[in-house]
């Protein structure tokens, strides 16, 4: 099961380009915020980061939220920019699975697994109505919710190339 610092090391760069993009844009103190913990974790100069170009200073946060020391950091990022810029994503999926969900797509407590039908049923029309890297992004962070996570989404994210997250 993926960890999410290991979903930043493999995320594909254009849909990290996206994360800080809507971050930088839409959630200022936190990107920056963000930007000061990692720069002194690294005992850098955070202005030194934050005069980076901004393609740079992205690949550059993206390597640093790929480390396991910044989990918890990169799961709150993660889920911030999936609830905030991809609702509809989100709704999709658990509409498709027949999950209630707030209008944001969050749900109180994970429900049991579904069939591994069930999830390809859900989850094939989501590559044709949003961007393939961010729908594999999302089920690799869903899956992380859970210490257990679903066994059918498990097999899906191993069989399925489209959900690779190196492959986008």
């Amino acid at each position: 099961m993926p960890t999410s610092h290991e979903i930043f090391a493999q995320m594909p760069p254009a849909v990290a380009e996206q994360l800080f993009t809507f971050l930088a844009e839409k959630e200022t103190p936190l990107y920056e915020s963000t930007i000061d913990a990692l720069a002194r974790q690294r005992n850098l100069r955070v202005i030194f980061v934050k005069r980076k170009p901004r393609g740079e200073r992205h690949a550059w946060m993206r390597e640093a939220l790929g480390r396991k020391v910044n989990g918890t950091t990169g799961a709150h990022l993660l889920q911030i920019w999936l609830v905030a810029a991809h609702a509809p994503l989100l709704c999709d999926f658990l509409d498709g699975l027949g999950i209630a969900h707030d209008a944001n797509g969050t749900i109180e407590a994970l429900p049991p697994a579904p069939e591994k039908a069930a999830l390809v049923a859900a989850i094939d029309p989501l590559f044709a109505k949003h961007d393939p890297g961010v729908v594999a992004v999302y089920l690799n962070a869903f899956q992380a919710l859970d210490h257990e996570g679903w066994p059918a989404l498990a097999e899906l994210l191993a069989e399925d190339p489209r959900l690779r997250l190196a492959a986008h």
